[in-house]
């Protein structure tokens, strides 16, 4: 499945200093990777192979062969690139091209790498769960309301918190029965960790999207939805990485409405009919 490079790009920061070299050298030069031995490459990183073969386990691959077969599977899969960051002197159409690619992208390369027997999981948890919780801070925050949007039009019993003495006060009565999902693209966000940790502490399954890799977040989640994106692009404003987490919540509500369609369809229907009203 292509997404490999993205999974490189998106734990980088959480690798040991060796293989973070190894990673380094991968992204800039991916296209070269077929061609080396794993002797060559240490050499080109000033590293060990055993620090090589560390790296391919750490990504998931059966060893340095994988590797090069995934990363070079990657590249011939990859024919769009997005155009740069946003300029200053960028003139309008530049813009909207260059937001609407790397939007784009982000979906994409969240298609390449998350885990359908973990999107399946998930899937089963909130569809049987009692309650759902959903955390968010921040642009998170948006998504979990956007969820609690969606999962209560079919009559799900779940609620976002976005405020963190609410969040832990919800996760600390949680039960077996429940579900609590925590949203974080950093994965480092302290309020949503702390309230997934609690709700897993009483006794619920605890699901979270976050991007790709080791983090604190995925530490105390049963379930780990992976999304990755460019986020190069006024980091701060959180673009294309929320619109990676609200396609992976999309995901989820249209899986468990067709599987329950039959009986969910009156709650949609009531749910159209009750706003209905409001529309001149």
């Amino acid at each position: 499945m292509p997404g490999d490079i993205e999974k490189i790009r998106a734990i980088i920061n959480n690798l040991k200093p060796s293989e973070k070299k190894i990673a380094e050298f991968i992204l800039k030069n991916p296209q070269d990777i077929s061609e080396l031995s794993i002797s060559e490459l240490s050499k080109k990183c000033r590293t060990s192979e055993a620090s090589v073969v560390r790296f391919c386990r750490t990504l998931g691959y059966r060893g340095y062969q994988d590797l090069k077969i995934k990363v070079s599977s990657d590249i011939a899969f990859k024919t769009r690139k997005i155009q740069g960051v946003v300029n200053t002197d960028d003139d309008i159409e530049t813009i909207i091209a260059k937001i609407s690619r790397n939007n784009m992208q982000a979906i994409e390369n969240t298609m390449d790498i998350i885990n359908r027997e973990e999107v399946k999981r998930a899937a089963d948890v909130l569809m049987t769960a009692a309650k759902v919780d959903f955390y968010g801070v921040g642009a998170s925050a948006f998504v979990a309301l956007d969820a609690m949007h969606k999962f209560m039009r079919i009559n799900k019993a779940c609620t976002a918190y976005l405020d963190s003495h609410m969040q832990l006060a919800s996760a600390a009565n949680l039960t077996k029965d429940d579900a609590a999902v925590g949203i974080s693209y950093s994965g480092q966000t302290a309020d949503t960790v702390d309230a997934l940790k609690l709700a897993k502490n009483s006794g619920a399954t605890t699901i979270c999207i976050t991007r790709f890799g080791n983090s604190p977040i995925t530490r105390v989640s049963d379930i780990k939805l992976f999304v990755t994106a460019n986020e190069a692009i006024f980091r701060s404003g959180a673009m294309a990485s929320r619109i990676s987490q609200l396609n992976v919540i999309d995901i989820l509500f249209s899986i468990i409405a067709c599987r329950k369609y039959d009986d969910i369809v009156k709650y949609l229907e009531n749910t159209s009919e009750a706003v209905s009203i409001r529309k001149y």
